[in-house]
């Protein structure tokens, strides 16, 4: 059963014609490797350009992930992940079975001017069997959130932007929050959904609560607080924006 996909550049006919070849597909099981470089004797991937090493690397599949080895002298590659906004490792010249973290990615190798793209993908996935757990108290989670409060519709409005594929975007006004809530929450105001981000600083423990007696210091930028903290830990996922269109969230919190 294979793991990972292996998708060649874009490479043109040799006859002249125009256009490209269709880029063959390679899929690997774990365990095995694939060698890719100009040669087409010592390569499972011949890549046809002169500014490619003759033996360039190596990809080998390692159950869900896959590593990679750099056979070039004096090349870094680069390995980009199309989805990260920017996120990317480098693999230096030399170095061998370097892990990759990606489920999609891509393998830029520079080649006499040309940036040629190798892509790889992951799509494995492998979960513990949580079915039958160790007896006695269940771990505490990290975040615990309502997905039917208005808080946590509050958060998904505020997180919207950049998980529809701007991960940049700047974050909403909360006046922009109150337009988006209220086809569900007819009674959405500045005050209340306001008041919700200050009790998700508190709930996800951004800031002190208003009983403690040392306040701390005041909280800058507290949407994007939230915003980073749910995006880098999940807490908000891209199918939790279909709460925004048709539920009307419980009166949980206010």
């Amino acid at each position: 059963m294979y793991s990972i996909i292996v998708v060649a550049p874009a490479q043109r006919p040799e006859d002249g014609r125009g256009g490209h070849e269709p880029r063959r597909r390679l899929r690997l099981a774990p365990g095995e490797r694939l060698a890719f470089g100009r040669s087409v004797h010592e390569n499972d991937l011949e890549i046809a350009h002169e500014g490619v090493s003759r033996r360039a690397g190596e990809i080998t599949a390692q159950g869900a992930f896959w590593i990679l080895s750099n056979f070039s002298r004096d090349q870094t590659y680069v390995v980009e992940n199309p989805e990260g906004a920017g996120e990317h490792i480098k693999v230096a010249p030399g170095r061998l079975d370097a892990p990759v973290p990606f489920e999609f990615a891509r393998i830029v190798l520079p080649a006499a001017g040309d940036l040629l793209g190798v892509e790889v993908w992951a799509p494995r996935h492998d979960y513990l069997d949580t079915a039958f757990g160790p007896d006695g108290a269940a771990t505490t989670p990290a975040f615990s959130l309502d997905r039917s409060k208005r808080y946590f519709a509050v958060l998904a409005a505020l997180c919207e932007p950049r998980l529809r594929g701007e991960p940049h975007a700047p974050l909403p006004t909360v006046d922009q929050v109150v337009a988006r809530l209220r086809p569900g929450w007819p009674a959405a105001s500045r005050t209340s959904v306001q008041w919700n981000i200050d009790y998700l600083a508190v709930k996800l423990r951004l800031k002190p609560g208003p009983d403690t007696a040392d306040p701390g210091p005041r909280l800058n930028g507290k949407k994007e607080s939230l915003v980073s903290l749910a995006l880098r830990f999940d807490l908000v996922r891209e199918d939790d924006l279909a709460l925004l269109s048709v539920s009307t969230p419980t009166p949980g919190v206010r």
